[in-house]
């Protein structure tokens, strides 16, 4: 191998392996319509890396072309806009920020905005995933993703950066999509690669999908747990919804001896017309 780009080519590969952005060559290799035995023979120095190879890891991994042909700057692509405003305690330990129905109305408007999200409130929790990455918990509204999730429980996120959405979000898993104007919990169907859209489900089926064009995101969070309100024990619920249909059945029951009779009623009218 004498060509430095492949050099390059293959430390992007490897840091995007080292920092868990992908799990393997062969994951690489097919995310980018490459065949898994050529990426390793390129990667073992065996031959040089396609120019449209290069082109599809530039585009699918945000990979920095400056540090693939000049050798200047970060390997991938910078994107500071897009990184999460983070609350610390006194250890300098990051806090998940609670983010209730009365704030979601700003919270589009104000993502780069500290005083805003220290003015919220902010909690942690003793699981080994919560200390790891940077997490929200927001609250649900509406009845969209029931009976998943119903109005007043919380679903607690985990961040996704925005190099990674072509390929880190899973279908028909749940999510929190943030635009200007809306936080929305629904189920995705990932068409950034080929549409540049997300395609957004609700687990009622009252509500019809809708597509989001990937320029109006500005933030994605992976729904890890759901918080959700104390509720009766089982049997309780069955036998209060027993004795509602036993009711309904007992309101249905007088409506039908109602419409008998206004059937008889008219049958005697009509024999009486009849008769004269």
């Amino acid at each position: 191998m004498n060509n430095v780009v492949t050099a390059r080519f293959i430390e992007c590969h490897d840091y995007l392996k080292s920092t868990n952005v992908i799990k393997s060559s062969r994951q690489f290799a097919i995310s980018i319509g490459y065949q898994p035995q050529s990426l390793n023979n390129i990667l073992k120095g065996k031959r040089d890396v396609p120019l449209e190879v290069l082109r599809k890891a530039i585009e699918e991994f945000s990979l920095n072309p400056e540090y693939i042909f000049l050798g200047t700057g970060d390997m991938i692509a910078s994107c500071p806009d897009n990184v999460p405003v983070v609350v610390t305690d006194q250890n300098n330990e990051e806090r998940i920020v609670y983010v209730p129905i009365a704030a979601q109305a700003g919270y589009g408007h104000n993502l780069t905005e500290q005083t805003f999200f220290q003015e919220l409130p902010t909690f942690s929790l003793p699981d080994y995933k919560y200390q790891q990455g940077t997490h929200r918990c927001f609250d649900v509204a509406g009845d969209s993703m029931e009976p998943t999730l119903f109005a007043g429980d919380k679903v607690i996120c985990s961040f996704i950066q925005p190099l990674d959405w072509t390929h880190a979000i899973k279908d028909h898993f749940v999510y929190v999509i943030v635009t200007k104007g809306d936080v929305l919990v629904k189920r995705v169907v990932n068409k950034l690669r080929e549409n540049q859209c997300l395609e957004l489900f609700s687990d009622n089926n009252y509500y019809d999908p809708y597509i989001i064009e990937g320029g109006d995101i500005l933030e994605l969070w992976y729904v890890t747990t759901k918080i959700s309100p104390f509720m009766p024990s089982p049997s309780h619920v069955r036998n209060a919804l027993h004795e509602e249909i036993n009711i309904l059945k007992g309101d249905l029951g007088k409506q039908s001896g109602l419409i008998q009779n206004l059937n008889n009623t008219i049958e005697i009218l009509i024999k009486q017309n009849r008769t004269r």
